[in-house]
């Protein structure tokens, strides 16, 4: 056996020897890899909060730190070594209120002048959340492809990756020519679309088939929110398990459904389904039969977990035996758009005679942002008492600020989002009041600060449904109907700008048209 391997191995040495002989002093033709950019920014703003997004909020990273975004285009992965990739900025803002148009123009020039720089280029991933919203601008992410398209013009394949929360108008699904989302809420699948959005765009370049040459777009007159919508329970979850058959026929190439973004007041706020590939029937039949189940199935949209009261939610908890009790305060959900700072949950909670005494049951509130409060226990140590206001700085609408009066149970620095967290204990409550807002998702957010979440009695999260480390850890769960800019109440915000008839606003609304509507290529003349 050893003389067989010796023998074969003396034959393959010769063959390749042989091999480079005849080439030696030829050139070997290089293979050119495409060129890919990637930029894009992402926020989900709520134009119901007075609150306002700025740039700094974004946390902008460019060129090679961009790829930190990615773990499937790190340095050794093959999608890495598929092209010439050009990473131009990326930045992702936790949700928020609307954009300030100076935060928006700055972002959008820094991405256009590195685009300028870098180009030509043969394909753009372009990465965004879909429901921005910036101030004295419409459709935004619209208005960035458009400029975009006119720095690396109409020959540059873009794919275009989204939020399922998005939203999605006639010139982004024009100017974009391959398109997908999420296809899952929460969104555990989120790096995963971002992928498929690079491996449709990859195989399209290297099969030289370029733009897909049918795009079906339906707007379907749905607005929900998130917390109707997730996909761990019926009817959404049969409802984006069609999504993978509908990309099994060889003429499409991608299917996705886009809930949109209930918090904001725009003509594009509302749900649409998108198919892409090169088969016109193919494609346009997956777009209709997608689109006439969503509508179909409309009514049976409910909240994800049981909802009440606020007093309702906090007797439940107080009675239960199982704990954490979570309550999610839906109204003001940062990681929504709320503006985190809305002070009347926190002050219905202190009022309650339960929590008064530190032998009460144990409540964690995460969070509420206190600067002033912030300032003067830098100059305290943990154990000290303290005394300062909370909460109501940007929306008052509801509550003023709120005074907690207690000891310093924690103090920490350098979080990324809320800069410095501090837990004051009043009474029985641990209140966590940072200097900016931030969403608390994960057991470390909590056990970071020296609490315990999973042997707390009840934790209070600003949140809609529960993310999945939160779920997880949860004894028990309901989601408090409070007020906000973020508030689950739909006809309670006020509409002026969307298109109606809109359900559920217009429950007795006639049948729509869910016929195909077939965007044309990017570039062709319209």
């Amino acid at each position: 056996m050893s003389v067989l391997k010796n023998l074969m191995s003396f034959v393959l040495f010769f063959i390749l020897a042989s091999s480079c002989k005849q080439n030696e002093g030829k050139q070997v033709p290089e293979i050119k890899l495409p060129r890919i950019a990637i930029a894009g920014l992402a926020i989900e703003s709520s134009t119901f909060s007075p609150a306002q997004t700025h740039e700094e909020a974004f946390h902008a990273r460019v060129a090679e730190d961009v790829f930190t975004f990615y773990p499937f285009l790190a340095e050794d992965s093959v999608n890495r070594k598929r092209a010439e990739w050009i990473p131009t900025l990326r930045a992702h803002a936790l949700p928020g209120g609307i954009v300030t148009r100076e935060a928006y123009e700055s972002l959008v020039s820094k991405t256009l002048t590195m685009l300028k720089e870098n180009g030509p280029y043969d394909g753009l991933f372009f990465d965004i959340h879909g429901a921005m919203s910036v101030v004295g601008l419409e459709d935004p992410e619209g208005d960035f492809i458009l400029r975009v398209r006119e720095v690396v013009g109409y020959e540059t394949l873009i794919s275009t990756s989204m939020d399922l929360h998005g939203n999605v108008s006639r010139r982004l699904a024009e100017n974009s020519d391959l398109i997908t989302c999420y296809r899952m809420a929460p969104h555990e699948d989120a790096l995963e679309s971002k992928k498929r959005a690079v491996d449709n765009l990859l195989s399209r370049l290297e099969n030289g088939k370029g733009k897909p040459k049918y795009k079906a777009w339906i707007a379907v007159p749905i607005l929900l929110p998130g917390e109707k919508t997730s996909t761990r329970i019926e009817p959404g979850k049969s409802l984006y398990a069609m999504l993978p058959d509908a990309t099994k026929s060889k003429g499409v190439i991608d299917a996705a459904i886009w809930i949109g973004y209930a918090w904001a007041d725009e003509a594009r706020n509302h749900a649409v389904v998108m198919v892409t590939g090169d088969n016109e029937k193919e494609v346009g039949d997956a777009a209709e039969k997608l689109a006439q189940h969503f509508w179909q199935v409309r009514s049976e949209f409910e909240f994800v977990a049981p909802t009440a009261t606020l007093l309702e939610s906090l007797d439940m908890a107080i009675a239960s035996k199982k704990k954490p009790f979570m309550i999610s305060d839906m109204g003001d959900n940062p990681t929504a758009g709320g503006a985190g700072d809305v002070s009347w949950t926190l002050n219905e909670i202190l009022k309650r005679k339960e929590f008064k005494s530190g032998q009460g049951p144990s409540l964690i509130y995460a969070s509420i942002p206190g600067p002033e409060l912030i300032e003067k226990a830098k100059e305290l140590k943990v154990g000290d008492p303290l005394k300062a206001s909370v909460g109501a700085m940007v929306d008052d609408r509801y509550a003023g600020p709120v005074e907690l009066d207690g000891v310093i149970m924690a103090i920490e620095h350098g979080d990324k989002h809320a800069e410095t967290e501090v837990v004051v204990r009043i009474g029985s409550v641990d209140v966590i009041v940072t200097k900016k807002r931030k969403p608390y998702h994960k057991e470390v957010d909590f056990t970071s600060l020296g609490l315990d979440p999973r042997n707390t009695d009840i934790v209070v999260v600003k949140i809609g449904y529960l993310v999945p480390e939160l779920y997880d850890m949860r004894g028990d769960w309901i989601m408090a109907l409070t007020p906000g800019g973020v508030d689950q109440d739909l006809e309670r915000l006020g509409y002026k700008n969307i298109i109606r008839p809109m359900y559920p606003l217009d429950k007795d609304m006639e049948e729509p048209d869910l016929k195909a509507k077939f965007v044309p290529v990017s570039g062709r003349a319209q």
